[in-house]
């Protein structure tokens, strides 16, 4: 044990000259050190010299001549109207997609209005009464034999007739 404190004693004695040194530059916390004045190292540092065409280089960078600074000008104006065109054609697109939908819906709801009346509509008609009105009532008869006659038409779903037809 007593040799375990001489080794804390050591370490104390260590760790109070580091921190006497501390105002010199370092100062210790734990296993890291860390720099007080990073700046003042900095200035000490020599500068590097550089070439004239270099430091001509960079001056000229700084400065911007009036033409190039109107070229900028007409780049952001122009780049402003065609940003403004955009946002417009998008606006466009979104509203006609509205108005497309808008459609599609009535269309829809159309459709499913004439479908229930065609339904209510045939599910309505008694085909056996129409057929007993035509026979009892009006005097219609069936078709016999010979005359029923056929015709080939350009149009399957329509003839209209234009004269007698022929025996």
């Amino acid at each position: 044990m007593a040799a375990g404190r001489a080794v804390n004693r050591n370490q104390t004695a260590n760790t109070s000259s580091r921190r006497a040194n501390a105002g010199n530059r370092y100062y210790v916390q734990g296993s890291a050190v860390r720099r007080l004045d990073v700046t003042r190292e900095i200035e000490r540092q020599p500068q590097k010299k550089i070439s004239n065409t270099a430091r001509k280089n960079r001056e000229r960078a700084k400065h911007m001549s009036a033409g190039y600074v109107v070229f900028l000008c007409m780049a952001l104006i122009a780049t402003g109207i065609i940003l403004a065109n955009y946002i417009g054609l998008q606006s466009d697109i979104t509203n006609s997609v509205k108005n497309i939908s808008k459609l599609e819906k009535q269309l829809n709801d159309l459709k499913l209005a004439n479908d229930e009346e065609y339904s209510r509509i045939t599910s309505n008609v008694d085909l056996e009464e129409i057929k007993r009105i035509a026979i009892q009532e009006l005097g219609m008869q069936y078709a016999e034999e010979g005359q029923i006659v056929s015709f080939a038409s350009e149009n399957h779903d329509y003839v209209k007739q234009m004269a007698d037809i022929p025996q």
